[in-house]
């Protein structure tokens, strides 16, 4: 097809809403490529250079020459919200299926049927959608003039944000016609990645590779290993830098207590995590997007689609895993502006929570093994809830599993409707070298990470040589360092909060999917004091638990001065506990000093009626639950028909407590209100 210059550079001026925009250095050449059908290309460039106008332009164009509908695979649910937009300003009609407009896909893949939509977007997971990928795809295949690989980097088992859906990619490219042409895009791919990607989407792929320097960032790194001491720089910094931006954590925990932080030192900020709904997302993303907020306290559910030309910073208040993560995520800053911060923070838990991330990238052996076993004594298959009944192994793993499993070639297991099956073919011994493999780069990518946080200067240099590209004349941003130091006043301030901080224990509303608990047997939303492990208070949990042998007063000052400001009602009336086999007098005396402390009866009307394996050990709701399930007995004559306070020292799963509190309310008691010491499934 012939390239339309003029009409080219009219699309981009109208979907940029810059009247005099030209395009920037490879753009152009790039679309000329794509729209004249001269094979594969994969663009390589830095967040910000404007990839998705290439795919935009060129689909519109295609499409203006008499071709079909472009096909766009993209991880990113940010940026098919943002992106959809610019497109429509060209005139490209767009729409998307993906995981959060499930009420819109009969209704999208009707109007792509009938030649209705310039280009569809859809997510990876998508292809493993038996009716997609078996009944809608066939349809549209054969109509497809461009297939666009956002993320591309994802393909590859070396690829940093390892999504398995995206091998499925390899069998779409493979087959479609030989003469359409196929445009891969990403910010980051070192060399292995090249290699992974040459060799799935074929050695002719031309790569088009621009300069990976960021001139307007001036990046720095701040060991600060207590919380206390970021909390505090936090909050004198942000007041001091220009314009809005992004903190990344590494769990939603941490979102939640770092925005909580900085709202209650007058800060405008709030957390933005993957526990959100779409909704939810659309408007914090837009009120950042308007400079309502200073900040998003998010994790990496705000990802790489999201494009705020303008943001002044971002802020790791924790190390991620690798290079090339960190340079996505800071690589959101200053696009749009001369001068813009990239603070990386570390702290002590860093290297705790990405072991926690690599050491569940994939399933173990034994994993693997159980699922298989299971399957082999069911002829007929099962679904992931009926695995979950037979294995001890929490649901995601499992629907990781499975996935994984499904994707080797052959496959030694294969879906049918919502049950799983085994095949003849045995699991290849690959599968396990690829995952060894996998796993040491992970921890050789959290190795250089660590080398990152120790330098002093060359920061630019360091990411863009660790991404194998030309660390060439790197130009800094006119901005001074920021502070490493902090005042004490409000470092005293954020040890005081941290000690106020609790955690919420939200009740279950049901045993089973279907099986509801009547509300009147349910229990209260509780608290806990701490996380496990973690702050000053964690720490003396744990001391208390596996070393002394007893709580400690400050553990139990910290608890009543919790207790006494949640204020929760109709207050607890008596104390009762939460029995243990193992140190039956550890919990027990902890509750009667505190039930004395708050001036309440205790009551231990609990009892262990056998012994059971600790819940910690048990991997998936269905395991817990029937790990628990008649191992409580109420003495109820003990009972009072008041509100209570039941104490434990750790939650994680919530069944103890759940089945605890259906006891109480059965025999009589009011309101259940449970209150533990540590939370230890919250990281």
């Amino acid at each position: 097809m012939r390239y339309d210059a003029e009409r080219a550079v009219e699309l981009l001026r109208v979907g940029s809403g810059l009247p005099g925009a030209q395009f920037r250095e490879g753009q152009e050449e790039a679309i000329r490529q794509v729209v004249e059908g001269r094979g594969k290309l994969l663009v390589v460039q830095k967040t910000g250079w404007g990839k998705s106008f290439v795919y935009f332009i060129a689909a519109k164009l295609l499409r203006e020459g008499g071709a079909g509908l472009s096909l766009l695979i993209s991880p990113l649910l940010a940026l098919m919200r943002n992106q959809i937009a610019a497109a429509e300003r060209m005139g490209v009609r767009a729409a998307t299926i993906n995981s959060n407009n499930p009420d819109e896909w009969d209704a999208v893949m009707a109007q792509t049927r009938n030649d209705a939509v310039d280009i569809l977007l859809v997510s990876p997971e998508r292809l493993g959608n038996e009716d997609f990928s078996e009944n809608f795809l066939p349809d549209i295949a054969g109509r497809i003039p461009l297939l666009v690989i956002d993320e591309a980097h994802c393909i590859s088992d070396w690829g940093h944000d390892f999504r398995p859906d995206y091998r499925r990619i390899e069998r779409i490219a493979r087959n479609l016609p030989p003469n359409v042409p196929v445009l891969g895009t990403t910010a980051t791919a070192n060399s292995r990645v090249l290699d992974d990607l040459s060799a799935v989407l074929g050695p002719d792929i031309e790569i088009m590779a621009g300069d990976l320097s960021r001139p307007s960032l001036l990046l720095q790194t701040i060991k600060m290993p207590r919380r206390d001491a970021r909390l505090a720089w936090l909050a004198e910094r942000l007041p001091e830098i220009s314009g809005a931006g992004i903190i990344y954590t590494l769990t939603i925990r941490d979102a939640h207590q770092v925005a909580d932080w900085l709202q209650s030192q007058g800060l405008e900020v709030r957390a933005y995590t993957g526990r959100l709904d779409n909704l939810e997302r659309v408007e914090l993303e837009q009120a950042l997007l308007d400079n309502r907020l200073k900040a998003l306290v998010a994790t990496t559910a705000l990802g790489m689609g999201y494009d705020k030309p303008d943001l002044g910073f971002v802020i790791h208040y924790q190390v991620p895993g690798s290079v090339v993560a960190y340079y996505q995520q800071v690589g959101r800053a200053g696009r749009g502006v001369a001068a813009a911060y990239g603070i990386l923070l570390s702290g002590r838990e860093d290297t705790d929570i990405t072991d926690y991330f690599i050491d569940r990238a994939f399933p173990t052996q034994d994993e693997v093994g159980q699922i298989l076993e299971a399957l082999r004594r069911s002829p007929d298959g099962l679904s992931v809830p009926q695995l979950l009944a037979e294995v001890n192994i929490s649901r995601g793993r499992i629907e990781q599993a499975v996935k994984l499993l499904s994707l080797e070639s052959p496959a030694p297991i294969v879906k049918q409707g919502p049950r799983w099956r085994l095949t003849a073919a045995p699991l290849p011994g690959s599968f396990w070298e690829r995952a060894d493999r996998l796993v040491e780069l992970r921890h050789e990518e959290q190795r250089q990470m660590q080398e990152y946080l120790e330098l002093t200067t060359g920061h630019m240099e360091f990411l863009i040589d660790a991404l194998d590209g030309r660390p060439e004349a790197i130009q800094q941003p006119p901005l001074e360092p920021l502070p490493t130091t902090v005042s004490p006043a409000t470092e005293q301030r954020a040890v005081e909060f941290l000690r106020r901080a609790s955690l919420p224990i939200p009740p279950r509303r049901q045993w089973a999917p279907g099986n509801r608990i009547p509300p009147q047997h349910q229990a209260q939303e509780g608290r806990a004091l701490c996380a496990w492990g973690d702050g000053e208070w964690g720490r003396l949990v744990r001391a208390g638990k596996y070393a002394d042998g007893r709580f400690s007063d400050e553990l139990l000052e910290a608890s009543l001065n919790l207790i006494q400001g949640w204020n929760p009602a109709p207050a607890p009336r008596w104390v009762t506990c939460i029995p243990s086999a193992r140190q039956p007098g550890l919990v027990s005396d902890f509750a009667q000093r505190l039930a004395a402390g708050l001036g309440l009866p205790f009551r231990e009307v609990l009892s262990k009626t056998d012994a059971r394996p600790p819940q910690k050990d048990m991997a998936n709701s269905a395991q817990q639950a029937r790990n628990v399930e008649g191992s409580l007995a109420v003495a109820a004559n003990q009972l009072l028909p008041e509100p209570v306070l039941p104490v434990d020292d750790m939650v994680d799963s919530r069944w103890t407590l759940t089945f605890a509190a259906w006891l109480l309310r059965a025999s009589g008691s009011g309101e259940v209100w449970p209150f533990v010491l540590a939370d230890t499934g919250t990281g």
